[in-house]
């Protein structure tokens, strides 16, 4: 997300500090192409690799995605020689404090997603995404002061109407789409003015939530009920998590350097697009006409919402 203050607040995922609205050259942006292609074609695939899990907890997938991504990203910090950087935010206990909070609520994200995925609610999973660049905008305007155009603000309506069309019809909170959401636009607004590079900054965030993985993990290792070591594929997949949760991050940023922001704009909604369409035809999970009518809210929210921020930005 974001981490330097005066960039606009963007729907966008973890890890950038301001994304460029420079004009960048056809190999640049092929290359920006690919790198956002790879990442948000990961992340819409994620439920393949979780479905795996469906004999262990979300928490013990969690602990272990926690656990094995600070493994990786360590390596990659220590391969860069950015050995200085982590040092000099350890020295600044106000960014730590920050990040502090920034990782309970990306740990909060990271859980509920593999509960939904595993919880057969890849559908709702999906929506909580497609409403998480709304929710960001609105938390600019209440916290950043940033300006609502006439567009957004409709378009933050219709969410809302989606929202509430789906609780009247099928009298249940989307809870896990909800949470999402706002978890994740909150982990967003708070990278946002947390001065600290992508990857130091996650580093720093599995760091911080790692100990209480690995007293988890041990525990459950001593009591006989952890599932790491009863088969060499399932272990091979726990230590995955770590490379499947990273490589996605490291694409983005890579993106993110070479694209214009409108253009990475768009490849956002690749990712949920591609989590509806399994829940609903490879996990055969329910899409009913409630479902249509809250999707067709959200889905013509975002569109107004991309147009409007398009025609800001070519005005």
């Amino acid at each position: 997300m974001p981490a330097i203050a005066r960039c606009r607040m963007k729907p966008c995922r973890i890890g950038v500090d301001c994304l460029s609205d420079s004009h960048p050259s056809p190999s640049s942006a092929r290359a920006g192409s690919l790198y956002a292609l790879l990442a948000y074609g990961a992340w819409g695939l994620f439920p393949i690799y979780w479905k795996f899990f469906q004999q262990s907890s979300a928490v013990e997938v969690l602990s272990h995605r926690m656990i094995w991504s600070l493994v990786f990203l360590s390596g990659i910090l220590l391969i860069q020689q950015r050995q200085a950087e982590v040092g000099a935010l350890l020295r600044s206990p106000g960014r730590v404090g920050m990040l502090l909070v920034s990782a309970t609520l990306l740990t909060c994200n990271w859980g509920l997603y593999i509960y939904g995925v595993n919880s057969d609610r890849v559908v709702e999973t999906s929506l909580g995404y497609f409403i998480n660049p709304l929710v960001s905008v609105l938390l600019g305007f209440i916290f950043l002061q940033e300006r609502l155009h006439r567009g957004q603000q409709l378009a933050v309506v219709l969410a809302a109407v989606g929202v509430g069309y789906f609780v009247w019809q099928l009298g249940t909170v989307p809870w896990i789409a909800l949470g999402l959401a706002l978890t994740f636009a909150f982990y967003g607004l708070l990278r946002k003015v947390v001065v600290v590079a992508p990857l130091v900054g996650l580093a720093m965030e599995t760091l911080m939530i790692t100990p209480i993985a690995l007293a988890l993990v041990g525990y459950w290792q001593a009591t006989g009920v952890g599932n790491f070591g009863t088969t060499l594929p399932l272990s091979l997949l726990f230590m995955g998590a770590g490379v499947m949760t990273s490589m996605p991050l490291l694409w983005f940023n890579n993106a993110a350097k070479r694209l214009r922001l409108s253009t990475l704009g768009f490849f956002q909604y690749l990712a949920p697009s591609l989590q509806l369409i399994l829940g609903v035809f490879l996990y055969r999970e329910p899409f009913t006409p409630t479902h249509a009518v809250t999707f067709g809210c959200i889905w013509t929210a975002l569109l107004l919402y991309s147009t409007t921020s398009l025609l800001q930005r070519q005005g």
